[in-house]
């Protein structure tokens, strides 16, 4: 299967996803979709989150460089002891620089990313599947302060850097945890299962200095057991690291409050063409409003 995305200059990229034969299995016929429950169950992902964390999962490593062709001259020198200590790796400081000027706005993570205007009825679209901006938080209160904002996805593969940054500084609230089943973030999901309903996730509003108040979500996917955060209620500073996802790829979502934000067109417009765009942690996505 080769999935198709945009870069910033406006290139088509073309990936092979050697995951997406089992994935339109389980999603797209009746079998499969029975095997769902107990795949997308915490449980199971626990339990796979434990194995990641032990020395056994260490042959996993070499295999998995290889077939993502990972650069890994990127990251921080480091012997792992497991899947998960090489999948939650530290990328060096000068691969991913951070847009420090004020006004922009900053990718908070390495991802795939969409954006959609959050229309009066606090919907937004992903893959012609339509989500409630109040079902994704369970909370219609706070969602109704998005009306006529952005919905800003990010979708993380599992090749992806899966540590993530605070997109500007300020304070935060305090971690809502969400419980839900683990569905993947591959969009052959979204035809059969309510991903950003129905996943595991954790809500955090950032008063922000220059962006007003944004929510963001960390949404976990298939085999992903924690969402890890780094921090509770407190002071944040742009670019420094807010958390990371344990083994698998994941997705965070921000929404931004009707004028606060502009972003950049070309994102915009691939989304309005069907393309995701690819960016990386730090740069600059949009600017203040």
């Amino acid at each position: 299967m080769i999935k198709k995305y945009k870069d910033r200059t406006g290139k088509i990229i073309r990936k092979k996803d050697s995951q997406q034969t089992l994935l339109n299995m389980l999603y797209g016929s009746v079998p499969g979709r029975l095997a769902l429950k107990p795949l997308t169950a915490p449980l199971l992902s626990e339990l796979a989150g434990k194995f990641c964390d032990s020395p056994a999962s260490q042959f996993m490593i070499v295999p998995f460089i290889k077939n993502a062709g990972i650069d890994m001259t990127e990251y921080e020198a480091a012997a792992y002891r497991s899947y998960n200590e090489f999948f939650t790796r530290k990328i060096r400081k000068e691969c991913r620089p951070v847009d420090m000027t004020p006004e922009n706005l900053i990718s908070p993570c390495d991802s795939k990313l969409s954006i959609y205007r959050i229309n009066q009825q606090s919907v937004f679209s992903i893959k012609n599947s339509f989500y409630s901006v109040g079902s994704l938080l369970k909370c219609d209160k706070l969602a109704e302060k998005y009306s006529g904002g952005w919905c800003m996805i990010f979708r993380l593969e599992v090749d992806d850097y899966h540590r993530y940054i605070y997109i500007d500084s300020g304070r935060k609230s305090g971690n809502r945890h969400i419980k839900g089943c683990y569905h993947t973030v591959n969009p052959v999901a979204l035809e059969t299962a309510d991903v950003y309903k129905e996943n595991t996730r954790e809500i955090t509003v950032l008063h922000t200095e220059n962006f007003g108040d944004v929510v963001q979500a960390e949404v976990g996917a298939m085999m992903v057991g924690r969402i890890v955060n780094h921090d509770g209620a407190g002071e944040i500073n742009r670019g420094g690291e807010k958390g990371m996802f344990e083994f698998g790829g994941s997705t965070i979502v921000l929404l931004f409050k009707e004028d606060t934000v502009i972003p950049d067109e070309d994102i915009l417009g691939n989304t309005s063409d069907g393309f995701e765009t690819i960016v990386k942690m730090g740069e600059k996505i949009g600017i203040r409003k």
